[in-house]
């Protein structure tokens, strides 16, 4: 076990799974040990994320140089690893060098390429005397040339270390041959083709002989799944075939292996029954074998591996897998080569399989492996044949139609929900005009339907089962490629839930969770060193008194999770934070749930600023910055904002620095986010970061001031392509909301003549006649009107929009009690 108890140790695991083919805090106490992951945004959901160490966000586990950078961050976060483990095999050669690197104990470089290299495993297993098919090395044509004219015709060409098939080919002929262009650098081997049955052993080597193991037989080939035929697999029971296997099985394991290791063997098995072996892998198996091992036989084979490769005892038990049942699988790959986006699933009437995980139409199937093959079944009986039948019927009544991704056809982007027409119109006429646009929400669209024609459906938006279905059937409408989006605030989670069942870019469900949980935001920053403000979490009026004297007054006091500063107080002594802490646990915004308590935090004094960042892989670029005008002290009203030049100004580095890092710890890596920062005496400080587009107009403002349109920005990180995030030109535009002077009722409002004051671009009228205003804390953003004006400086701005204010006509009448 790495590290003990009283001297834990730093455990970094590479995983890229998305479904849960591990369970890492059943594995290792992760109170005791500090365990930290490298891992992809989409792989996040099954990570015990609260609990680890760190957590640090690659594009892919294969790049090299972003995963050796993360492991940088982790170390200095939590000391350097004492174990590195990696369980999928695409992942073994790089967790091998990394060992090498650091001098780690567990499998290095050396030790991996017998089961890694083809050709090196084909020469140890001819040496040992077991029997495998001739492999050479097939750099060029002339090296195939020569195998065949050896072997004969057809051949196989694969990458001397590949998985799942990928990259190999069958040529029947020198003119096939001729037809195939090698990959660059051709780090290939060829075989003869054989055309016997395939079986895969999979079990658990302890140095010497082997442990639990169980062999299975495809009922068809991988090389054939990859050409777009199912791919099933069922155990073996006969006693004689099993006697056979398990001789082959010990002598390829011996040979291959030099320690206790999980194992993948594949072999070949003739008409005669006679055995030979294809390859070996050092890791558990693929496709549904780890859950089928789970669920059926009671052994957790990624459990195994893990305490190989963490210095652990072995849990496998030392008994054989449970009698009597038998286990299978089948795997079923979209209709269309991949991209492809799922049209329906055709399902049998009738229900074999114990377990099945079905992609829901509209889902894109970008390849990639089993995991995201298609629809996945798992089968348990008492014996082969049975077994067997049932695969073999599902896979008959089966399919899964699917539409290829047409690059060059027109996108769409769904979005979720639309917000206020005052406020959005502008950003859906800029999305509209990009991209062709669809919408769902609860009612049919009315001021949208010039923008979006009959391509909506309406659904319940709080339900987010209801969302995914019409998102996915507004997309699977479509040919080209396709996104979905929203820049409602109370949306946001059931949107980002609907692109990862969807397999769309998207910030994360997990990121999302972060913004929202202003609680788990302080968390995450404070976690990763990230300048932001003192805080606790308090439940009643007692715990809040005690967390301002600790913090020192004054405080702020807010909600959990609401939005537009809603319930956000400044309280200056005892009895105001008593008053604050009752606001912010009883006040509502309308379609966000209240979270249980509130929060006490330091007061940032310092100007405030939001920034607006178009995230692209994790790269941050800041896109929009707004000095925000704030009122109605001792509450945040946001009365207003301005854009102006900023990348000059003495703060504007730190400023950046300290957002990106922001963005880090929350895992924010795809998507337009909108975050607020003070600018105190001692530098930028954090106050929240929200995952989706800035609201009160400035994106607007940005466009006006920079030229760059965030929506644009918006629809490209959605639709997974760069967005454009240089600046045009650099002017001055501003915001300003009216509000009355006392809570009314509107009877009339005009704002005409304001719009032809010159510098003034657009005056909205935001209250309509019988709107009801209650100023804070009573009011949700009680504002009779918005002034946008545009100038080259920001004192130009000002005085045209106090010449515009002057010529707003309204009417109030008192608020009845």
């Amino acid at each position: 076990m790495p590290g003990s108890a009283r001297e834990p140790g730093h455990v970094v695991v590479l995983h890229r799974w998305t479904d849960r083919y591990a369970e890492y805090a059943r594995y290792l106490d992760h109170a005791v040990h500090r365990v930290s992951y490298v891992t992809t945004e989409q792989a996040l959901r099954h990570l015990p994320v609260t609990q680890a160490a760190g957590v640090e966000l690659v594009d892919t586990t294969e790049d090299a140089k972003a995963v050796r950078e993360a492991m940088d961050r982790l170390a200095e976060r939590s000391g350097p690893p004492t174990r590195i483990v990696a369980l999928q095999e695409t992942d073994l050669d790089l967790a091998a060098v990394l060992r090498d690197e650091l001098y780690l104990p567990g499998p290095g470089s050396e030790e991996l390429r017998p089961v890694r290299d083809k050709l090196a495993m084909a020469e140890r297993l001819a040496t040992a005397g077991i029997p495998v098919p001739p492999t050479a090395a097939a750099p060029d044509h002339a090296a195939v040339t020569r195998f065949a004219a050896a072997h004969g015709w057809p051949v196989l060409v694969k990458p001397r270390q590949g998985t799942a098939s990928v990259g190999v080919i069958r040529l029947d002929s020198p003119q096939a041959l001729a037809d195939h262009t090698f990959p660059s650098p051709a780090d290939m081997v060829v075989q003869p083709w054989v055309p016997h049955r395939v079986l895969h052993v999979d079990g658990v080597f302890t140095g010497r002989e082997l442990r639990a193991w169980r062999a299975s037989r495809y009922l068809n080939t991988c090389l054939e799944f990859t050409g777009g035929q199912a791919l099933g697999s069922v155990e073996i029971d006969d006693p004689a075939t099993l006697s056979r296997i398990h001789d082959l099985a010990s002598a390829a394991t011996r040979a291959l292996l030099p320690r206790r290791s999980v194992f993948h063997l594949e072999l070949f098995e003739s008409e005669t029954g006679s055995l030979t072996v294809l390859e070996l892998g050092a890791r558990p198996g693929g496709a549904e074998v780890p859950f089928v091992w789970r669920e059926v036989h009671g052994i957790d084979l990624m459990a195994a591996a893990f305490a190989h490769q963490t210095g652990a005892p072995d849990p496998t038990p030392a008994a054989p897998p449970r009698a009597g049942r038998v286990g299978g699988w089948l795997l079923v790959p979209p209709s269309a080569p991949t991209p492809c986006r799922v049209r329906a699933v055709r399902l049998p009437a009738y229900q074999e399989a114990y377990a099945q995980d079905v992609p829901p139409p509209g889902r894109l199937l970008t390849g990639g492996g089993y995991e995201h093959a298609g629809a996945r079944f798992r089968f348990a009986g008492a014996r082969t044949r049975e077994v067997e039948e049932a695969v073999l019927r599902t896979a008959r009544d089966t399919s899964v139609p699917g539409t290829p991704v047409d690059a060059d056809a027109p996108a769409r982007i769904v979005l979720v929900g639309c917000g206020n027409p005052p406020y959005r119109r502008y950003a859906l006429e800029a999305l509209a005009e990009r991209v062709e646009t669809a919408l769902v929400q609860p009612a049919p669209p009315q001021w949208q339907r010039p923008y979006v024609d009959d391509r909506f459906r309406c659904a319940d938006t709080s339900d987010t089962d209801a969302v995914t279905a019409a998102v996915a059937d507004l997309l699977a409408r479509t040919d080209g490629p396709a996104a979905v989006l929203t820049w409602d605030e109370t949306l946001l989670a059931a949107t980002a839930e609907v692109a990862r069942r969807l397999r769309l870019p998207h910030l994360s469900p997990e990121a999302v969770r972060h913004c929202r949980d202003k609680l788990a935001t302080r968390r995450a920053l404070a976690a990763a060193g990230v300048p932001s403000a003192g805080f606790h979490h308090v439940h009643d009026r007692d715990e809040a008194l005690r967390a301002a004297e600790e913090l020192g007054l004054p405080v702020v006091v807010k909600p959990r999770g609401l939005a537009g500063s809603i319930g956000v107080t400044l309280a200056t002594g005892p009895h105001e934070v008593v008053h604050a802490f009752e606001q912010a646990t009883t006040s509502a915004f309308p379609g966000i749930e209240r979270l249980d308590g509130a929060i006490v935090e330091e007061y940032l004094t310092g100007p405030e600023i939001s920034v607006d960042c178009a995230v692209d892989h994790g790269v941050v670029h800041v896109v929009n910055v707004a000095r925000k005008r704030l009122g109605f002290a001792p509450h945040f009203e946001e009365t207003g904002h301005l854009v102006a030049p900023w990348r000059d100004e003495p703060w504007a580095f730190d400023v950046e620095r300290v957002v990106t890092a922001a963005h880090t710890a929350l895992g924010l890596r795809t998507g337009i986010t909108h975050s607020e920062v003070r600018l105190t005496p001692s530098g930028p400080r954090v106050v929240e970061v929200n995952g989706r587009l800035g609201g009160d107009f400035i994106p607007l403002l940005g466009r006006l001031a920079t030229g760059v349109d965030q929506v644009a920005a918006a629809a490209d990180l959605a639709l997974g392509r760069a967005p454009s995030p240089v600046p045009h030109h650099e002017r001055c535009a501003e915001v300003r909301f009216l509000y009355p002077g006392h809570d009314a009722v509107v009877r009339e409002l005009d704002v005409t003549a304001a719009a032809a004051v010159p510098g003034i671009v657009e005056a909205v009228e935001l209250a309509p006649p019988g709107t009801e205003l209650r100023l804070p804390p009573h009011g949700i953003v009680p504002r009779l009107a918005a002034l946008v004006a545009v100038g080259d400086t920001p004192a130009h701005c000002a005085a045209t929009l106090d010449r515009a204010e002057r010529t707003v006509r309204y009417a109030l009448a008192p608020l009845s009690t």
